[in-house]
């Protein structure tokens, strides 16, 4: 099975490789589901690890539903990634109907081409999943990032096993969202995935004299090598 660790930073990405992480997806901005990072945390994350990097591109926080210049932005961002030398991105668009936008996403696919390609969790919130996922088949997408359009991965895991039955190894059905060393062999067993998606994220906090001023807090999240540890053993757990 292959374990993808969400970093949003450099330090996390590191410390992600050291404690097993097998694939990286980057990105930044965790707190508001996580947006693309920088072009200098990308080269770095590129340049000083061995595992696969895999980068979010998301160009904002909110809904998925992009205009022509945040899919200029997105194209572009993703032509930045592979000169860069990532592994893959990850992508995802809407329409209005809560469709996929499949001009938007054939476009983006094409800036990727020759890259691995993940959708992320705007296929939570396709109306319809199953359509969806013929729809990313036929568009040759490699995996879908999913909860199973619940709160959690735990919550969504009979969808998920729904989906994981329909995509009969066409497609990777990747679970991701609120996996913990509690729940994944749980998860793992229900929906028989071979690819999870968790932060294993620890909260850093440094000493402060001044005292945090709301939305600067000293404080950050950083990847724990023990949680990371902790939940990969548990989901190798006999």
């Amino acid at each position: 099975m292959l374990i993808e660790i969400c970093a949003s930073n450099i330090q996390s990405a590191l410390i992600a490789e050291q404690a097993g992480g097998q694939r990286i997806e980057l990105c930044s901005g965790l707190d508001g589901g996580g947006v693309t990072p920088s072009y200098g945390l990308i080269r770095a994350a590129c340049k000083q690890l061995t595992i696969p990097v895999n980068v979010l591109i998301r160009p904002r926080e909110g809904n998925f539903v992009y205009d022509a210049t945040e899919l200029d932005m997105m194209c572009e961002d993703i032509r930045f990634c592979k000169s860069a030398g990532a592994n893959g991105v990850v992508i995802g668009a809407l329409d209005a109907n809560g469709n996929l936008a499949l001009d938007q996403m054939q476009q983006m696919i094409e800036a990727a081409e020759g890259m691995d390609v993940c959708c992320h969790r705007a296929f939570d919130y396709t109306s319809d999943p199953f359509e969806a996922l013929e729809q990313l088949i036929a568009l040759r997408v490699n995996r879908i990032l999913s909860s199973g359009q619940a709160t959690d991965a735990y919550q969504g895991r009979e969808l998920l096993r729904e989906i994981v039955q329909k995509a009969a190894g066409r497609i990777s059905i990747m679970p991701g969202a609120g996996i913990s060393f509690k729940n994944i062999k749980e998860i793992a067993e229900v929906t028989q995935a071979q690819e999870f998606h968790f932060t294993g994220r620890k909260k850093v906090v440094q000493p402060n004299p001044g005292g945090d001023i709301p939305g600067l807090e000293w404080w950050y999240w950083e990847s724990s090598a023990d949680v990371i540890r902790q939940t990969i053993a548990a989901l190798n757990q006999d």
